[in-house]
């Protein structure tokens, strides 16, 4: 039997990638990097030979367990797991982790989030070979570390001890130091400078008894309430008790509730070729750019126009003139032109188109 199990956390919304993400059709559903499959497609595909599809579990928003399946046809609607609201990472890895140790409790787990893009490939597979070994020898909570390019608030920060005396044995994962989430510019620059930090990816591989055991240790009330209703898990009482489930959980990532908090938490830095794509700036690094840096996917035609990042609908001829620096991005019913330099406010645009347009936008 492969004990090797696969979760796919599928539920956010991505608003700072609008108007491309919508509340009805998120991110992880398009095919951003216009390669002819969808993010979620692309982070299962990711894993094919490593993971069998039977032991691959997609937890999403309930409002997007038709969409998952359409995008994953062959993978059983039992492994798409709904939650009746969002409250970030932590209980949704909970909900999985105990729905994978009622069917397996010697299983070893894979989390990742479904909308991030990897570039190389064969070297992330090596990597992930190498965590699985190691989290079922061991009892440790792994992350994959990337090498930080600029000094970026949107990431977590792991700071690690690079000494023999602190690797795991035979292995490349070192033990964590401390474990910071999001920090603030003066911060972020002060991790870059020192040389030994590196971004936390958000993906995580660990044994599913050494996670449940986290989550006792250090966030008790997440564990108590799928304790609570763990044999319920994989039965017809599942949905009702899913709903009370989350109803008594706080909103908390696996970052702050478990990952800052544990002890045995250990890092394998990784060169993969990494992005969130949580943003048009990230796909712009990520995307292929033409001889003027620009990042094009539709019909469109350029003239005098550089450092763009141009997405627009294929039936749709495009002609832009004289842009440098800017976001062209259209999708459904909205364009948006946004400079790239200011695209940390697409979220406040998000907001007043709300509440000027109402919901048909957002």
């Amino acid at each position: 039997m492969n004990s090797t199990y696969l979760v796919v956390m599928a539920g956010g919304i991505g608003s700072r990638f609008w108007p491309f993400s919508r509340t009805q059709h998120p991110k992880q559903f398009h095919d951003v990097l216009g390669v002819g499959r969808s993010m979620l497609q692309l982070t299962v595909d990711r894993f094919r030979g490593i993971c069998p599809l039977e032991n691959v579990f997609v937890v999403t928003n309930r409002d997007y367990v038709e969409l998952v399946h359409n995008h994953l046809p062959d993978l059983p609607m039992d492994q798409i797991l709904g939650e009746p609201i969002g409250r970030n990472t932590a209980p949704c890895i909970a909900y999985a982790s105990y729905r994978i140790a009622q069917r397996d409790p010697q299983a070893t787990v894979i989390v990742s989030p479904a909308d991030h893009a990897v570039l190389r490939e064969e070297e992330f597979r090596r990597l992930i070979t190498e965590a699985i070994g190691a989290a079922r020898q061991h009892e440790v909570l792994i992350t994959l570390g990337v090498q930080p390019s600029r000094p970026d608030t949107g990431y977590g920060y792991i700071q690690y001890m690079d000494d023999a005396a602190h690797r795991l044995p035979d292995s490349s994962l070192y033990k964590v130091k401390t474990f910071t989430e999001k920090p603030n510019p003066e911060l972020a620059r002060m991790f870059l400078e020192s040389g030994d930090f590196l971004w936390n990816s958000g993906l995580f591989v660990w044994r599913v008894d050494t996670i449940i055991q986290a989550f006792h240790q250090v966030l008790s009330d997440v564990a108590e309430v799928f304790e609570e209703g763990a044999n319920m898990l994989g039965t017809p009482q599942e949905g009702a008790f899913i709903e009370e489930a989350y109803a008594r959980c706080r909103n908390i990532s696996i970052d702050y509730g478990v990952m800052e908090k544990a002890d045995n938490v250990y890092v394998l830095p990784a060169d993969i070729g990494w992005s969130d794509l949580g943003t048009w700036d990230s796909l712009h690094r990520v995307g292929q750019r033409d001889a003027q840096n620009n990042v094009v996917d539709g019909e469109v035609i350029l003239y005098d126009t550089q450092e763009c990042i141009v997405k627009t609908p294929m039936e749709r001829l495009v002609v832009i003139q004289g842009l440098d620096g800017y976001i062209v991005a259209e999708h459904d019913n909205v364009l948006l032109i946004c400079q790239r330099s200011e695209e940390q406010r697409v979220k406040e645009f998000v907001a007043d188109v709300r509440a000027k347009k109402g919901n048909g936008y957002n």
